[in-house]
């Protein structure tokens, strides 16, 4: 999102992601996007998103809308706070990726992504690493069936 704000910050981004819509479209929203669909609602809500956001205004769908958080409400999530490599390295770690794949797969060093475990941990008040992948795997959409 980032990149294409800033090839393009005139263009209207709609975001079409796998992951539910309670854990990234705030965040896609902050970076940028003109709209948010889950790939499941998709077939459904597609024309009428991208005839809104040719409008010029910001596509949000009606679950999304009646959150409180979205018009302001209530405190963020933990993971909104998080950068956009926190959560490239916390879904990696949800995936059971040591810290040496980590490292090789982002082309960073292993300490830097020990100093990335640990601002995730300071965030989110964790003391382990089984509260880490808890959350992880939360955030990430992911479940212990998809790891098997």
């Amino acid at each position: 999102m980032q990149e294409a704000r800033r090839l393009r910050p005139a263009t209207a981004v709609l975001v079409i992601s796998a992951y539910p819509e309670e854990e990234f479209a705030i965040r896609s929203f902050k970076l940028g996007a003109s709209g948010y669909l889950c790939k499941s609602r998709a077939s459904e809500e597609l024309l009428t998103a991208v005839r809104q956001i040719l409008t010029g205004r910001k596509y949000v769908t009606a679950s999304l809308a009646g959150r409180s958080s979205m018009i302001g409400g209530n405190l963020p999530a933990a993971h909104e706070n998080f950068s956009s490599r926190e959560l490239q390295v916390l879904k990696l770690i949800a995936l059971g990726t040591t810290v040496r794949e980590i490292a090789s797969r982002l082309s960073l060093s292993e300490k830097t992504i020990a100093t990335y475990r640990t601002r995730i941990s300071d965030k989110l008040a964790l003391r382990t690493n089984v509260g880490a992948l808890r959350v992880s795997a939360s955030i990430g959409g992911i479940t212990w069936r998809d790891r098997l």
